[in-house]
Parts: structure tokens; sequence; C-alpha cells
């Protein structure tokens, strides 16, 4: 090429003034310059592309001006930033008032000094309100002491007129920072109703009832009247979910809240306290007024309830305690008002009253309620065992120790009685720990036999809210020798959202120590699957409900294949519990399960005859260790 040879010969010309010029030094220069300008072009074009590819931001804008032409180029120089203003011009505070009950505005610009309104009083206004979006003073007669008392009073930045170049970038900066308040404000929101709602009815939960419980107990008792509470129970509501299943008890419990308001004042809190049982704050009562109140609430419910257009028939039993003669604190009271809503349960009363007499008249749950503390302390309290086979294997994957109580008086006590017993009392936390150390000794004793498969024991709700839990876990399995992989502690939906906060921090932990984390009832509950891929778990247990009823009912089946599946993609176990039938176990082979557990593999039984059963009936139906 030419340029190539005249650069590499390197021949000279001669100039006008006669001096001897390189010509490969001119083309080099001239390279040079080329290559300078084109990257120039070129960083312009990319400019001026990215400038054409950012999107024009809509914005509403509230501007406090009593000038036109200021108006305009405050609009001009927005405009230059990509926004696409849409504005209202006030000067006084009765059209800024208007303007802002109007519409919800993006920013507010106001000027410092106008004859009829001063800016620091907008600033007033709009703060006024409750609003924290951005204010920004544009004004040519702010100075630097007035700038700052308005930064104290709560404006955002300010602007000189005749410099409007800082503009662009304090209205961009001001609306980043606003989104982000109102992000952290939604979820401060979100997390605080979490704590303070039930997730199913949307009602109050029991740790807001119990603060204003707190709060209405505190208040000087006058006319003779003071806090109350009622404890409501739905009679017959676990026939309800047995025979139409959870999703209809489900929609059944989100009616409760609102049939209970036809009949109550704005004043009292309907709280729901799980499962089945909802608490009636009445902040201001006598006896008289709680027994006209429990009344109309008996009658209100005599009403059907129409589930999926059935109409559905709930009788409540309700206990009622007043403070302060029938407690001081809110503990006393629930509890109290729990004796005397189970007297009106047993009495079929409808509702009664808490007092001393009616202790004595329930000797038997007063009786248990006393014991169950000794129980635990001079083991009259036993586990069974009920095995888990997997079901492509046939292995006998693990077993569910499940407690049971052996009173000296009344036999073998339902763990339905006890159970609820302990929660109410506080002595569900020794009982769990009782059954976890029993539990691992026992797993001890079989490991020495060569036996070794998982231990799982149930969690309530209470025990989600021990933050010493984990600790107390680790001590057992060091001391038993158990690896933490053998423990599996399943809870169940619903005790997840009695306080997610302090669950999520619990099993975390637990998940720490090596334990496997299991849900069981999966699908009873309102958690999702979602949820749950949140949580440190290993498996869910899908409810008996949807189960026992697979092979002839196609949406149970459809409910069954759909969870093992989308649990299998967020990586979980899962295991069918009720199974009590050769079918059903079928099914669910060709489902995918991976385990299962059920009166048809084994009812629940003591350690001695599980031996047997392994050594016996297992190999029969070709399920191994």
């Amino acid at each position: 090429m030419l340029w190539w040879y005249i650069l590499n010969n390197n021949q000279l010309l001669t100039n006008v003034e006669n001096e001897q010029i390189s010509i490969s030094g001119i083309l080099r220069d001239f390279f040079v310059l080329l290559y300078v300008t084109v990257k120039k072009l070129t960083k312009i074009e990319e400019q001026h592309k990215r400038f054409n590819m950012t999107p024009v931001r809509q914005i509403s804008a509230l501007i406090v001006e009593d000038s036109e032409e200021d108006t305009e180029l405050l609009l001009q120089e927005l405009k230059k930033g990509n926004y696409n203003p849409v504005h209202e011009r006030v000067d006084t505070w009765e059209t800024m008032e208007a303007a802002l009950k109007n519409r919800n505005w993006d920013i507010v610009f106001s000027d410092y000094t106008m004859p009829q309104f001063k800016g620091t009083d907008a600033l007033a206004l709009l703060r006024e309100t409750g609003s924290d979006i951005p204010f920004l003073f544009v004004s040519g007669t702010i100075d630097e002491d007035m700038a700052v008392t308005a930064m104290k009073a709560g404006a955002n930045d300010y602007i000189i007129k005749g410099n409007l170049k800082r503009l662009v970038p304090a209205v961009d900066r001001e609306l980043r920072e606003a989104e982000v308040r109102r992000e952290r404000n939604k979820a401060a929101a979100t997390i605080h109703h979490m704590a303070y709602y039930d997730t199913l009815t949307d009602l109050p939960n029991r740790t807001l009832l119990r603060d204003r419980l707190q709060q209405a107990i505190m208040v000087t008792p006058h006319d003779g009247k003071a806090a109350g509470l009622l404890l409501i129970d739905l009679d017959r509501f676990r026939e309800i979910n047995d025979t139409l299943g959870h999703q209809r008890g489900d929609l059944l419990l989100k009616q409760i809240g609102p049939r209970l308001r036809e009949v109550l004042q704005e004043t009292h809190l309907v709280a729901r306290l799980g499962g089945d049982e909802f608490g009636v704050l009445l902040p201001h009562v006598n006896t008289k007024d709680a027994s006209f109140i429990a009344s109309k609430i008996l009658k209100v419910m005599e009403k059907p309830f129409l589930i999926e257009g059935m109409p559905i028939i709930i009788e409540p039993s309700i206990g009622i305690a007043l403070s302060p003669n029938h407690g001081e604190n809110p503990d006393s009271l629930i509890q109290r008002a729990d004796i005397a809503m189970y007297v009106a349960k047993e009495n079929k009363k409808g509702y009664a009253f808490y007092s001393a007499e009616i202790d004595r008249h329930s000797p038997r749950r007063l009786a248990l309620l006393g014991e169950l503390r000794n129980a635990i302390e001079s083991n009259q309290l036993f586990l069974l065992y009920q095995p888990k086979i997997h079901l492509k294997t046939g292995r006998i994957t693990g077993v569910e120790a499940l407690v049971r109580w052996q009173h000296p008086e009344y036999g073998i006590v339902s763990p339905d009685q006890f159970i609820s017993i302990a929660e109410h009392s506080g002595l569900i936390k020794p009982l769990t720990l009782w059954v976890i150390k029993a539990a691992l000794h026992q797993s001890k004793l079989w490991r020495q036999e060569g036996k070794l498969f998982n231990m799982a024991v149930n969690l309530s709700a209470r025990n989600l809210e021990d933050t010493h839990l984990p600790g107390q876990i680790a001590e057992f399995l060091k001391t038993s020798g158990v690896a933490a992989s053998l423990l599996e502690l399943e809870l169940t939906e619903s005790a997840l959202m009695v306080n997610p906060f302090h669950a999520m921090e619990v099993l975390t932990r637990l998940n720490k120590i090596g334990v496997q984390l299991s849900i069981d009832d999966f699908g009873t509950g309102y958690s999702s699957l979602g949820y749950l891929k949140r949580l440190p778990v290993n498996q869910i247990k899908i409810d008996k409900s949807f189960v026992k009823e697979m092979a002839t009912d196609k949406e149970d089946e459809i409910i069954v294949r759909s969870t093992i599946e989308l649990s299998h993609n967020l990586g979980l176990k899962v295991i069918a519990e009720g199974v009590e039938s050769q079918s059903i176990l079928d099914k669910l082979v060709a489902l995918g399960c991976d385990s299962a557990q059920g009166y048809f593999i084994s009812r629940p039984i003591p350690s001695h005859e599980l031996s047997e059963w392994f050594k016996d009936t297992a190999p029969l139906r070709g399920w191994s260790l």
C-alpha cells in the first residue's frame, strides 16, 4: 500500500521556509490525530446511545412556586434529565392542602420565600400529613443559615435557582432513597403483621392478645368493671376436620372471626390462639356484661356456616375469667379461662366462669394438671414406636417416638388430653426434653444391637419459642453418643406460624447441630412449599387426611402427587403418614413417594415388641433393616 511504502522509505519534502520535513513523520502525526478523533467521536456516540436508551421516567411533582417562569425552568431541567413530570403548581396553604389530598405525589419542590406562602410552612404542612416524600427547596434567596434551618426542619435538599445542575442528581438520589424507605417500611409492616397476626384467619394471634390483655389489666378498675377474657373452643371441630378434610376445616376457621364480630363491639379484640381455639378480650366488663356477651356469641354461632355450599353447625364452649379476681396477669387469666372452658365443654353448658368451686368440680383435669410434672419426674411416661419404611428399597428407615402416660388412677391417658394440658401449663418444655432424652437412650440401645435408623420426635409451637432447646439437644446427643443425623425432629405447619421468627432462629440452630427437620401434617396448615424452601427442613410428611382416601378420591391423589413432585424439585424427601392398606402403599410407590408410615405397616408399639416386629413381621413383607 502507498502509505506503508512512504512510511518505510521516509522520503523528505521541503516546506515553504525551505525546511526539510519527513513524510513519514507527517503521516504518523496524521494517523495519531485521526485515531484520537475517532475515539472521541465513538465516545460521544456511545454517550448519545446511552442517553437515548435511558427510559423516560414518569414523576408526579407538586411545585410550590408563585412564578410560572421559574416553574417552567424547573420542568425543563427535569425533562433534560429524562423525566416526564406530571405537575401541579400551588402558592397558598389552601391550594397545597387540597393538592396533597387529591393525589399521591412523588416529590415536592418549593420556593423558600413567596408573598403569600412561606416555603417553611409548605414543609410543615407536608410533614403534618405524616408523609416522608422528598421535599426540595429550589430558591434564589436561600442562604447557608436558611438552608441549615430547612434541613433541620425536614427538607431533603436545597437547590439554587441560578444553578440547576444539581437538580436532576438530587432528584435521582431522593427518589431512590424514598423507594428504599418504602421497601423498608413495607418489610417492617410485614414482619410486624406476621409476628402479631394469625396467618390463616388474619386475626390477632396469642402474642398480640397477651399484650393487649396486659394493657387492659393495668387499667385501674372502676364502676366494678375490669378486663375480662373469653376463651372459645369449637366442639367437634376435629370430627369435622377428619370427615370433611383440613382444607374445609380451614375455610370454617376463617369464618369464625367475622361471625363473632357481628355481636361484638369495636373495643373487643378477637384473636385466634391456635387450632380451633379463639379468644375475646373485653376491656371493661363485669360478670353481667360478660354473661350477656357470651350468650350473644352462643346465639350467633347457632346459624349454620356454609362451607362450599354445605351447611355446617358448630357448637362452641366458652370459658370466662375476669381480672383481678381470677388472675392479675395474662397467663393466669388465660389458664383459668381455659379451665372454665373445659368445664363448660364437659357439662354442655355453653359457657362457664372460672371459680374455685368449678376447680373442685373438675377433678380429673385438675388432677392431670397437678400430677403431670410428677409424671415426668417419676417415669409414669413411656414411649411407643411406629416404624417407617423406604418404599423403593423396603428398608426400615426409622421410627417415630410417641409418648404415653400410665396414670396410677386413670390408666392410659390419651396424648390429646395431657399434651394440651402441658402446652397450657408450660410443662411442654420439660415433657419434650424427657421424650427426646428417652428416645435417644433407646436409640443407643438399638445401635448396640446393630440396629441403626432415624429416631423421630415431635416438637410443639412452645418448643420453637425456647432458644435453649438446641443447646439442650446437643448435650443429650453428646451424652447418648447418638449421631445428630439420626435424630429427626417433627413440627407442624401451624407450630411454625405461631411465632415464625423465633421458629426460624431455633430451626437454624438445630440445623447447625446436624439434626434432621421434618414438617408434620403437611397440607393441613397454611404454609406453602415456597415458604418451606426458606426453612432448613429436610423432609415433609403428607397428612393422613389426604393419604387414606387417595385410592378412591381423585382430588386427594392429585394433591399427594403434586406435593411429592414439588417437594422433590425443592430437594425435600417425602413421607406419607396414615397408610392403612396395600392399595394405598402401591399407589404411593407409583407416585414416587420416598417413605411411608401407618397402621398397615405397624401400629405404635413398645420397644420390646418392635424388636419382635423386626425379626418376624417385617421380613414377611419384604422389609428389612
